[in-house]
Protein backbone atom coordinates (compact mmCIF):
# COMPACT_ATOMS: atom_id res chain seq x y z
CA UNK A 1 0.00 0.00 0.00
CA UNK A 2 1.37 3.59 -0.30
CA UNK A 3 -0.24 6.38 0.87
CA UNK A 4 -1.20 10.20 0.44
CA UNK A 5 -2.12 12.63 2.70
CA UNK A 6 -4.33 15.78 2.57
CA UNK A 7 -6.00 18.00 5.36
CA UNK A 8 -5.44 15.42 7.57
CA UNK A 9 -6.02 12.43 6.52
CA UNK A 10 -3.24 9.60 5.17
CA UNK A 11 -5.58 7.50 2.75
CA UNK A 12 -4.03 4.01 2.01
CA UNK A 13 -4.53 3.11 -1.83
CA UNK A 14 -2.75 0.82 -4.39
CA UNK A 15 -2.11 1.45 -7.63
CA UNK A 16 -1.42 -0.98 -10.70
CA UNK A 17 -1.51 -1.71 -14.19
CA UNK A 18 -1.37 1.13 -17.02
CA UNK A 19 -3.14 3.03 -19.96
CA UNK A 20 -6.01 5.60 -18.71
CA UNK A 21 -6.29 6.43 -14.67
CA UNK A 22 -9.99 4.61 -12.79
CA UNK A 23 -10.34 5.10 -9.65
CA UNK A 24 -12.81 2.77 -7.66
CA UNK A 25 -14.48 3.51 -4.70
CA UNK A 26 -15.55 0.46 -2.14
CA UNK A 27 -18.98 0.30 -0.71
CA UNK A 28 -19.75 0.88 3.30
CA UNK A 29 -18.97 -2.04 5.39
CA UNK A 30 -15.48 -2.66 3.03
CA UNK A 31 -12.70 -1.75 2.62
CA UNK A 32 -10.32 -1.36 -1.03
CA UNK A 33 -9.42 -5.23 -0.87
CA UNK A 34 -13.34 -5.47 -1.78
CA UNK A 35 -11.62 -4.90 -5.60
CA UNK A 36 -8.79 -7.55 -5.07
CA UNK A 37 -10.46 -9.49 -7.97
CA UNK A 38 -11.28 -6.88 -10.06
CA UNK A 39 -8.39 -4.69 -10.17
CA UNK A 40 -6.17 -6.85 -11.46
CA UNK A 41 -8.41 -7.54 -14.49
CA UNK A 42 -9.02 -3.80 -15.27
CA UNK A 43 -5.04 -3.62 -15.04
CA UNK A 44 -4.48 -5.22 -18.01
CA UNK A 45 -5.96 -2.15 -19.87
CA UNK A 46 -6.17 0.66 -17.41
CA UNK A 47 -4.15 2.10 -14.32
CA UNK A 48 -6.15 1.21 -11.76
CA UNK A 49 -6.59 3.23 -8.37
CA UNK A 50 -8.01 1.37 -5.15
CA UNK A 51 -8.25 2.96 -1.86
CA UNK A 52 -9.26 3.06 1.64
CA UNK A 53 -11.69 5.61 2.69
CA UNK A 54 -11.76 7.07 5.78
CA UNK A 55 -12.28 4.60 9.18
CA UNK A 56 -11.15 1.61 6.45
CA UNK A 57 -8.89 -0.43 5.73
CA UNK A 58 -5.44 1.31 6.95
CA UNK A 59 -6.40 4.55 6.06
CA UNK A 60 -5.98 7.33 8.94
CA UNK A 61 -8.27 10.14 9.80
CA UNK A 62 -9.12 12.58 12.76
CA UNK A 63 -11.63 11.10 15.33
CA UNK A 64 -13.89 13.38 14.34
CA UNK A 65 -18.19 13.70 11.98
CA UNK A 66 -17.48 13.45 8.52
CA UNK A 67 -20.03 13.34 5.45
CA UNK A 68 -20.25 11.96 2.04
CA UNK A 69 -18.78 15.69 1.00
CA UNK A 70 -16.14 15.04 3.02
CA UNK A 71 -15.43 11.92 1.09
CA UNK A 72 -15.63 13.13 -1.98
CA UNK A 73 -13.45 15.99 -1.71
CA UNK A 74 -10.99 13.02 -0.13
CA UNK A 75 -11.46 11.21 -3.52
CA UNK A 76 -11.05 14.95 -5.50
CA UNK A 77 -7.92 15.63 -3.09
CA UNK A 78 -6.59 11.81 -4.12
CA UNK A 79 -6.79 12.30 -8.20
CA UNK A 80 -5.35 15.44 -8.44
CA UNK A 81 -2.58 14.54 -5.65
CA UNK A 82 -1.35 11.68 -8.05
CA UNK A 83 -1.04 14.40 -10.57
CA UNK A 84 -4.37 13.29 -13.12
CA UNK A 85 -6.45 16.12 -13.81
CA UNK A 86 -9.14 13.69 -14.97
CA UNK A 87 -9.54 10.22 -14.18
CA UNK A 88 -12.70 7.24 -14.57
CA UNK A 89 -14.24 7.10 -11.63
CA UNK A 90 -16.46 3.52 -10.47
CA UNK A 91 -18.10 3.41 -7.26
CA UNK A 92 -20.31 0.82 -5.68
CA UNK A 93 -23.05 1.20 -3.03
CA UNK A 94 -22.04 4.02 -0.42
CA UNK A 95 -18.58 4.08 -3.14
CA UNK A 96 -22.07 5.08 -5.90
CA UNK A 97 -23.01 7.83 -3.56
CA UNK A 98 -19.63 9.24 -2.62
CA UNK A 99 -18.91 9.22 -7.05
CA UNK A 100 -22.29 10.80 -7.05
CA UNK A 101 -21.19 14.07 -4.93
CA UNK A 102 -18.07 13.91 -6.31
CA UNK A 103 -19.35 14.36 -9.87
CA UNK A 104 -21.36 17.30 -7.98
CA UNK A 105 -19.05 19.16 -5.99
CA UNK A 106 -15.76 18.13 -8.76
CA UNK A 107 -16.99 17.08 -12.20
CA UNK A 108 -14.08 18.22 -13.60
CA UNK A 109 -11.97 15.89 -11.96
CA UNK A 110 -13.97 13.06 -14.13
CA UNK A 111 -13.43 11.55 -17.37
CA UNK A 112 -16.33 8.46 -17.32
CA UNK A 113 -18.43 7.86 -14.41
CA UNK A 114 -19.55 4.45 -13.36
CA UNK A 115 -22.62 3.92 -10.62
CA UNK A 116 -22.77 0.31 -9.10
CA UNK A 117 -25.64 -0.84 -7.26
CA UNK A 118 -26.27 2.33 -5.60
CA UNK A 119 -28.81 4.91 -5.66
CA UNK A 120 -29.68 8.39 -5.14
CA UNK A 121 -27.91 10.77 -2.52
CA UNK A 122 -30.08 11.69 -0.26
CA UNK A 123 -32.57 8.75 0.03
CA UNK A 124 -33.10 6.99 2.49
CA UNK A 125 -32.25 3.32 2.79
CA UNK A 126 -35.82 2.77 4.45
CA UNK A 127 -36.99 4.27 1.54
CA UNK A 128 -34.93 2.54 -1.27
CA UNK A 129 -35.67 -0.83 0.28
CA UNK A 130 -37.45 -1.19 3.92
CA UNK A 131 -37.78 -5.27 4.24
CA UNK A 132 -34.07 -5.59 3.41
CA UNK A 133 -32.20 -2.62 5.64
CA UNK A 134 -34.67 -3.73 8.71
CA UNK A 135 -34.19 -7.18 8.71
CA UNK A 136 -30.17 -6.59 8.28
CA UNK A 137 -30.59 -4.35 11.33
CA UNK A 138 -31.83 -7.02 13.81
CA UNK A 139 -29.49 -9.60 12.05
CA UNK A 140 -26.52 -7.32 12.69
CA UNK A 141 -27.37 -7.66 16.91
CA UNK A 142 -25.51 -10.71 16.27
CA UNK A 143 -23.22 -10.65 13.46
CA UNK A 144 -21.41 -13.97 14.22
CA UNK A 145 -24.19 -16.15 14.29
CA UNK A 146 -26.37 -14.40 11.49
CA UNK A 147 -23.54 -14.29 8.83
CA UNK A 148 -25.03 -16.97 6.38
CA UNK A 149 -28.70 -14.65 6.21
CA UNK A 150 -26.67 -11.38 5.83
CA UNK A 151 -24.17 -12.52 3.61
CA UNK A 152 -27.31 -13.82 1.18
CA UNK A 153 -28.36 -10.18 0.72
CA UNK A 154 -25.31 -9.25 -1.10
CA UNK A 155 -24.29 -12.58 -2.98
CA UNK A 156 -26.61 -15.33 -4.53
CA UNK A 157 -27.27 -18.40 -2.01
CA UNK A 158 -26.19 -20.30 -4.78
CA UNK A 159 -22.96 -18.63 -4.92
CA UNK A 160 -22.33 -18.96 -1.55
CA UNK A 161 -22.69 -22.06 -1.73
CA UNK A 162 -19.57 -22.31 -3.84
CA UNK A 163 -18.27 -19.87 -2.14
CA UNK A 164 -18.80 -20.31 1.80
CA UNK A 165 -15.98 -18.67 3.08
CA UNK A 166 -17.45 -15.37 2.24
CA UNK A 167 -19.74 -15.99 4.99
CA UNK A 168 -16.37 -15.00 7.35
CA UNK A 169 -17.16 -11.30 5.52
CA UNK A 170 -19.55 -10.51 7.37
CA UNK A 171 -19.32 -12.08 10.92
CA UNK A 172 -17.31 -8.84 12.15
CA UNK A 173 -15.96 -5.74 11.32
CA UNK A 174 -12.18 -4.20 12.02
CA UNK A 175 -13.13 -0.79 12.56
CA UNK A 176 -13.42 -0.24 16.17
CA UNK A 177 -16.65 1.46 17.60
CA UNK A 178 -15.72 5.39 16.77
CA UNK A 179 -15.31 3.84 13.33
CA UNK A 180 -18.34 2.13 13.12
CA UNK A 181 -20.43 5.43 14.98
CA UNK A 182 -18.92 7.81 12.11
CA UNK A 183 -19.61 5.60 8.88
CA UNK A 184 -23.16 4.86 10.62
CA UNK A 185 -23.89 8.25 10.67
CA UNK A 186 -23.01 9.36 7.30
CA UNK A 187 -26.36 9.07 5.48
CA UNK A 188 -28.33 10.77 8.16
CA UNK A 189 -26.32 13.68 6.93
CA UNK A 190 -28.06 15.90 3.90
CA UNK A 191 -25.60 16.72 0.99
CA UNK A 192 -26.02 18.78 -2.26
CA UNK A 193 -25.56 16.04 -5.01
CA UNK A 194 -27.19 17.74 -8.38
CA UNK A 195 -26.11 16.20 -11.32
CA UNK A 196 -28.29 17.93 -13.69
CA UNK A 197 -25.51 19.94 -14.46
CA UNK A 198 -23.10 16.92 -15.34
CA UNK A 199 -22.57 15.94 -18.84
CA UNK A 200 -19.97 13.51 -18.71
CA UNK A 201 -20.96 9.86 -20.27
CA UNK A 202 -22.20 7.29 -17.04
CA UNK A 203 -23.15 4.03 -16.75
CA UNK A 204 -25.66 2.93 -14.39
CA UNK A 205 -24.68 -0.85 -13.49
CA UNK A 206 -26.40 -3.46 -11.45
CA UNK A 207 -26.32 -6.94 -10.47
CA UNK A 208 -29.72 -8.73 -11.97
CA UNK A 209 -30.14 -10.08 -8.83
CA UNK A 210 -29.51 -7.33 -6.37
CA UNK A 211 -31.51 -8.02 -3.00
CA UNK A 212 -30.35 -4.74 -1.33
CA UNK A 213 -31.06 -1.87 -3.71
CA UNK A 214 -33.15 -2.60 -5.97
CA UNK A 215 -32.47 -2.70 -9.79
CA UNK A 216 -34.80 0.28 -10.70
CA UNK A 217 -33.85 2.27 -7.87
CA UNK A 218 -30.32 2.58 -9.39
CA UNK A 219 -31.52 2.89 -12.86
CA UNK A 220 -33.70 5.75 -11.40
CA UNK A 221 -30.28 8.02 -11.41
CA UNK A 222 -30.61 8.29 -15.12
CA UNK A 223 -33.17 10.82 -14.89
CA UNK A 224 -30.64 13.59 -13.70
CA UNK A 225 -27.90 12.43 -16.34
CA UNK A 226 -27.30 13.91 -19.21
CA UNK A 227 -25.14 11.20 -21.16
CA UNK A 228 -26.05 7.61 -19.79
CA UNK A 229 -25.84 3.97 -20.53
CA UNK A 230 -27.52 1.36 -18.27
CA UNK A 231 -26.01 -1.84 -17.63
CA UNK A 232 -27.44 -5.36 -15.67
CA UNK A 233 -24.86 -8.07 -14.57
CA UNK A 234 -27.10 -11.27 -15.15
CA UNK A 235 -27.55 -13.57 -12.09
CA UNK A 236 -25.04 -11.29 -9.81
CA UNK A 237 -25.51 -9.90 -6.80
CA UNK A 238 -25.43 -6.76 -4.97
CA UNK A 239 -20.95 -7.44 -4.90
CA UNK A 240 -20.83 -8.13 -8.48
CA UNK A 241 -16.88 -6.95 -8.50
CA UNK A 242 -16.68 -9.52 -6.23
CA UNK A 243 -18.87 -12.26 -7.95
CA UNK A 244 -18.25 -11.80 -11.28
CA UNK A 245 -14.86 -9.50 -11.86
CA UNK A 246 -14.26 -10.54 -15.46
CA UNK A 247 -17.92 -9.53 -16.15
CA UNK A 248 -17.54 -6.30 -14.44
CA UNK A 249 -14.53 -5.66 -15.77
CA UNK A 250 -15.56 -6.23 -19.25
CA UNK A 251 -19.00 -3.93 -19.27
CA UNK A 252 -16.71 -1.29 -17.76
CA UNK A 253 -14.12 -1.62 -20.26
CA UNK A 254 -16.87 -2.05 -23.33
CA UNK A 255 -18.26 1.54 -21.57
CA UNK A 256 -15.32 3.30 -21.29
CA UNK A 257 -13.78 2.38 -24.84
CA UNK A 258 -17.20 3.35 -27.01
CA UNK A 259 -17.86 6.33 -25.26
CA UNK A 260 -14.00 7.85 -26.29
CA UNK A 261 -15.28 9.51 -29.09
CA UNK A 262 -18.61 10.64 -28.10
CA UNK A 263 -16.68 12.42 -25.32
Amino acid sequence: MQSFEASGVVTAFEKTGHGEPIVLLHGGEADHSMFDGLAPVLAANFTVIAYDQRDSGTTRNPASAYSLADLADDAAALITGLGYDRVHVFGTSLGGQIAQVLAARHPGRIDRLILSSTWKVNRSPLDVNAEAFRTLASYRADTAGNAPKIAEFFFPPDYLRTRPELIDIFRGSSRDEGQKARRGALLAQPVAADLTGFDRPTLLLVGSDDRLIPNPETFALARDLACVEMKAIADAGHVASIQAPERVAEAVTAFLNSNKKAA
